[in-house]
C-alpha cells in the first residue's frame, strides 16, 4: 500500500508525520525501523501518528515511536510539529486545540507567526513518577557509574528524564555518560540523559542523550525537564532561554503544580508517498 508523510523538523530534532485520519495504515516495529534508516529508509528521530480522539474532550490523539520501533509517552519537538501539521493538512480550523498523549494530554497554540506554544505539563520529581529506584525525593541524586559518582536531578515529563550540570556542554561525555546512565538498572524504563550548562538565571545550554534515538539535536521534553530541575534547585529563574544544537527554545514555568510552557518553532521539510511491504 501507499502511505502519504511530511518530513517535519523542530529545531534539527526530525520527524516523520502521518494522518492517520484520512488514510488508514498499521506499522510494525520492523518497519518504524526501518523508515527510520537514514541510508535505506526516510530516515527520522520519531514517526508521529495524527489519529482521531479517543475521549470527547480531545480534537486529536497524538502517538510518538522512536526510531527503534517503541512507542514513547511524550515529545515536545514533535508536539510542536503535529500542531504544524493538522493545521497545513486543513485537519482543523482551530489555532488551539487539545491532543491525548500516552503521557496525558497536550494544550497547544499556533501563533500568526507560525511559532507554537505548547502546554507541556506540570513536571514530576517524585522517583516513582519517573520512574527512579530511590529511597526519597531529593533535589539532586547520586549513583556509581563506570568508577565514578554522577550526580543528576530527575524528572517526568510524561517521559523519563535526568539532567546533570556541566562545565562545559561542548565536552560533556555524552556518547559515554549517556547511554551509560540511561540504561542504568535504577530506571526501570530507561531515561533521557540532558547535560545542562548554566550561562544565567535565565539562559542554559543543553545536549540530550534520548531513550531509542541517542543524542538528537533538540529534546523538547528534555528541555522543559531541565529548566524544571534548575528552577527546583534554585540555579534558574523563568523564563529560560534553552539553547539547544538545533535552535533555541524558550520556556516559562511559575512552578508548584503550574504547567510549563514551551515556545518553540516547526518546519516542514518535504511531502512524500511510500510504498510499505
Amino acid at each position: 500500500m501507499l502511505l502519504n508523510f511530511t518530513k517535519m523538523h523542530g529545531l534539527g530534532n526530525d520527524f516523520m508525520v502521518v494522518d492517520l485520519i484520512t488514510q488508514r495504515a498499521y506499522l510494525r516495529d520492523d518497519q518504524i525501523r526501518q523508515l527510520a534508516d537514514r541510508h535505506f529508509g526516510i530516515g527520522f528521530d520519531q514517526l508521529l501518528l495524527v489519529e482521531p480522539p479517543r475521549k470527547p474532550d480531545m480534537d486529536f490523539r497524538y502517538r510518538i515511536f522512536n526510531a527503534d520501533g517503541g512507542e514513547v509517552e511524550n515529545c515536545g519537538n514533535g508536539a510542536r510539529c503535529f500542531a504544524r501539521f493538522v493545521i497545513d493538512q486543513r485537519l482543523t480550523h482551530k489555532r488551539e486545540f487539545q491532543a491525548e498523549t500516552l503521557g496525558g494530554p497536550l494544550s497547544l497554540k499556533v501563533d500568526d507567526d507560525g511559532r507554537v506554544r505548547v502546554d507541556m505539563g506540570t513536571p514530576h520529581f517524585a522517583p516513582a513518577d519517573v520512574p527512579f529506584v530511590a529511597d526519597r525525593d531529593e533535589a539532586s541524586h547520586h549513583l556509581d557509574i563506570d568508577g565514578r559518582t554522577v550526580t543528576f536531578s530527575v524528572a517526568s515529563m510524561g517521559n523519563p528524564h535526568a539532567v546533570i550540570e556541566v562545565e562545559e556542554v561542548n565536552s560533556a561525555p555524552v556518547e559515554t555518560l549517556g547511554p551509560a546512565l540511561q540504561r542504568h538498572p535504577s530506571f526501570p524504563r530507561q531515561v533521557n540523559v540532558g547535560f545542562m550548562q548554566i550561562e544565567s538565571p535565565h539562559a542554559i545550554r543543553l545536549r540530550v542523550y534520548e531513550r531509542g534515538v541517542g543524542e538528537t539535536l533538540a529534546c523538547g521534553t528534555g528541555a522543559c525537564a531541565a529548566v524544571a530541575c534548575g528552577i527546583r534547585r534554585g540555579v534558574l529563574q523563568s523564563p529560560v532561554d534553552v539553547e539547544l544544537r538545533g535552535g533555541r527554545l524558550t520556556l516559562e514555568w511559575k512552578g508548584g503544580e503550574t504547567p510549563i510552557v514551551m515556545t518553540g518553532p516547526a518546519e516542514r521539510v518535504f511531502e512524500g508517498r511510500i510504498a510499505l511491504n
